[in-house]
Order: structure tokens, then sequence, then C-alpha cells
């Protein structure tokens, strides 16, 4: 009778802690729906260079020469041990050769008409002190040919103190009608969103939070309603947009990248694409999450 009700009470504990779990883990799925639904990838960088989550290949991929081969740790790009804003980190040391890229497949979900994605990515370093000389990108969107396209966030190449960029270069005619170097194009007249030092939070002790958006690209004629457009966030708030462009891409989609940390120098983590253009509520929610995106798996 002692072992029956012991047996009893430990069953009826062990389904108490089983609901409470299963109504903690429908909780978080409840609250973060719409962020869930919309997730296409995540690589949280703990353990490889590979993707933890994807509706695509979850392989990191480096050029060989002509061939594709899985990215690897070497001395261009390592896994930090507890540096990450959550646990480890992707730490590129160097200006290296080694940028790990991750094929599109259903991330970003590129298609001819009416394209949106968003990338969130958590970056830590001082652009004036770490960055060697020469335009940094982070992260890039790149096709088959830049002139059909071209999506990037960098930092400027000359200017002291840098600034920090978000553009989105469409055909090349669109962007370039008089074919001369970009730099040699007046900001103001750049599809890009600009941020000068002042208002760029980056720093070696502090990650910032990085969210880009491109939304109704590749639109249909005469479509008034839902007229193409891209936006920065930086730590939750909106820093600037690309309107009033036609946003116009030519890529072959079987030929679309995610491409990470060309000439960067510092850290990234938490790295994670939604198939939609985020609105700024989610983007603080994101932002917010306890234990980065792998709370919404």
């Amino acid at each position: 009778m002692i072992m029956s009700g012991f047996m009893n009470t430990f069953a009826r504990r062990l389904v108490l802690a089983l609901t409470g779990s299963m109504i903690a883990t429908l909780g978080v799925a409840n609250d973060h729906a719409a962020l869930i639904s919309a997730l296409t990838f995540h690589a949280s960088f703990e353990e490889n260079l590979n993707a933890d989550f994807s509706k695509s290949d979850p392989v990191s991929y480096i050029k060989s020469g002509k061939e594709l081969v899985s990215a690897v740790v070497n001395e261009d790009v390592q896994i930090s041990q507890g540096k990450g804003k959550y646990g480890n980190a992707l730490w590129f040391p160097k200006k290296g050769t080694t940028r790990p890229q991750f094929k599109d497949g259903g991330v970003l979900g590129y298609k001819a008409k009416n394209w949106s994605t968003s990338v969130s990515v958590w970056l830590r370093l001082d652009p004036d002190q770490d960055l060697e000389p020469g335009y940094c990108d982070p992260l890039q969107i790149v096709g088959d040919d830049s002139k059909k396209g071209f999506i990037f966030l960098e930092w400027s190449k000359d200017e002291t103190p840098r600034f920090f960029r978000y553009a989105i270069r469409p055909l090349f005619h669109i962007w370039n009608p008089t074919n001369v170097q970009w730099a040699e194009i007046p900001f103001e007249k750049r599809p890009m969103v600009q941020v000068e030092k002042a208002r760029a939070p980056f720093g070696r002790e502090t990650w910032t939070h990085v969210v880009f958006t491109v939304e109704n690209a590749n639109p249909k004629p005469n479509q008034d309603h839902a007229k193409p457009v891209g936006r920065l966030y930086l730590n939750g708030e909106l820093t600037g947009s690309i309107e009033g462009w036609d946003l116009t891409f030519d890529w072959d989609p079987a030929q679309v990248w995610l491409v990470l940390g060309a000439s960067y120098v510092g850290y990234m983590d938490d790295l994670a694409v939604f198939n939609r253009a985020l609105t700024l509520a989610e983007v603080k929610e994101l932002r917010a999450l306890p234990g980065g995106v792998r709370d919404l798996r």
C-alpha cells in the first residue's frame, strides 16, 4: 500500500511536470507563432559553420577553384568558444578569403515576382579599429551575376569614421545608368541606407542586432498597392528605408546565395532568415528573445 501510494504520487507529479513543460512550450509557440511560421533558416554557430535549421541545404560551402566544398574552420574563420551573444560565435580574426555561403533553395525564397525576405544577425566589432582597408561586407545576397542584382551590408571604403550601409542594387541599368563606379555616385542617389557612426552602435564590447528586409522586389507591372521597399533595423529601431526604386532582379533562382564575411573582421552570431519582411514589432520581439532564435525552434 505504501509503495502503491508512492507510485501514484510520483505518477501525478510526473504528469504535472510534463503537462507544465508542454504548456510552457505551447506558450512559447503561441507567443511567437508568426515568427516561427516565417523562419526558414537559423545558424547558431555553436559547433560548426553549418545551419542548425534550414528549409533547404543546411551545409555551409566555400568556393575551391570552380568547385564548392563544405566550409570548415580555418585561420580565416573560426568558432569562438563562449564569445557569442548566445554561447559561441562565428569569428573572422582577419581579412581573409574564406566566405562561408548558404544556398537559397527556399531559405531566401527568391522568385521572379513579388519577392520578400528578412535577414537577422548579431555583430560585434569596432569598425574603425578592427576592419582593414577597403570595403567590408559582413553579409551579401548574390546571384549568378552582380549586374543582375546585388544586396549587401557594408562598411565604407575610405571614410573615417566609416559609414555603415544597407544597399539593394537591382538590375545594373536601373541604379547605374551612366556606368560609373559605386563610390562616384552621390550618397543620396544610391539605393541604400547610410548610417553615420554616431547612429551605428557597434563596438568591441557591444553586440549589435542588425535586421534588413526586402519587400515586394520584382514587382508586377502596375502594382501600386505593393511598392518595393527595403528597410534596415539596428537594435530594434528602424534606421532607414530604400524606397522609390524599381527593385527588379534577374537572377537564376538556382544560383542565389547568402554569403558571409567578405573582408569582415569581427564576431557574428545567431544568423536567421525569414520568408517575408518582418514588421518593426516583430524585429523588437526577435531581439528580445532570451535565448535567441533557438527559442523559436
